[in-house]
């Protein structure tokens, strides 16, 4: 396997004319490689300035996971402190996790933070929802979103060789005529979501929460939403 590793975006388009196959860490397909063969031509992201920016509203595609600290908000970085072990957060990528995975562990805490895609196709770069992201697999450079006044994630314990375990995220903004409060639940390979406005009373909120995609919910997953959800909007202080 020939690897090619562009400094720029069209470098980058050049690969992928060529057939290359995008690559991240490689955690995901190592072994699928291994068992059904490696592909001739691969690109890595990895020297791409579009795909390594890591900021408060931003972050690339070929970031590693370890690398994500409290520049990014609480429930992104939380999110990444929980994929796999030390050292599969030191190989594993954003885009490799966003896109390439079924796990989708960041997921949740993209959906809550409203974060659209830069991506790169053969006629150029342009930006797209994360609903397109994760149905039509473009190339990804980085995710962009705008700071939430605060933020919350939390994986919940799973069982050896079980389904995936209970994810939920959260996020909180600062909106004309009302807060807006954004969760997510990954619930086995399911990730459903839903926006409303904060009511006065937190029951009320919850109540609102329940008319959205998340009141099919089972119980114990509910009861970790409804915890999760009481907690944030008890928070005064931003991410």
């Amino acid at each position: 396997m020939l690897l090619r590793l562009p400094t720029s975006v069209s470098e980058t388009q050049e690969c992928l004319a060529e057939g290359a196959v995008p690559i991240g860490g490689a955690t995901l397909v190592w072994a699928t490689w291994q068992r059904d063969g490696f592909p001739d031509l691969a690109v890595s992201l990895r020297e791409v300035p579009e795909a390594n920016v890591l900021g408060r509203e931003s972050v690339g595609a070929a970031v590693v996971l370890h690398r994500i600290d409290d520049r990014v908000p609480d429930v992104l970085r939380l999110a990444a402190a929980t994929v796999g072990t030390g050292a599969v957060r030191r190989t594993a990528t954003v885009g490799g996790n966003v896109v390439g995975s079924t796990l989708r562990c960041l997921l949740p805490a993209a959906l809550v933070l409203d974060a659209r895609a830069t991506v790169l196709e053969p006629d150029g770069v342009r930006e797209t929802d994360l609903g397109e992201l994760v149905t039509k697999h473009p190339l990804l450079l980085s995710l962009h979103w705008r700071t939430p006044i605060a933020s919350a994630y939390r994986k919940l314990p799973g069982e050896a060789g079980g389904p995936p375990p209970l994810v939920v995220a959260s996020a909180r903004y600062a909106e004309d005529g009302g807060d807006r409060l954004r969760v997510a639940v990954r619930d086995g390979y399911d990730v459903l979501s839903g926006t409303i406005t904060c009511a006065p009373d937190p029951d009320e909120t919850l109540h609102a929460l329940r008319t959205t995609a998340l009141g099919d919910l089972p119980t114990p997953a509910w009861d970790a939403v409804r915890a999760q959800v009481t907690g944030l909007l008890s928070r005064p202080g931003t991410d």
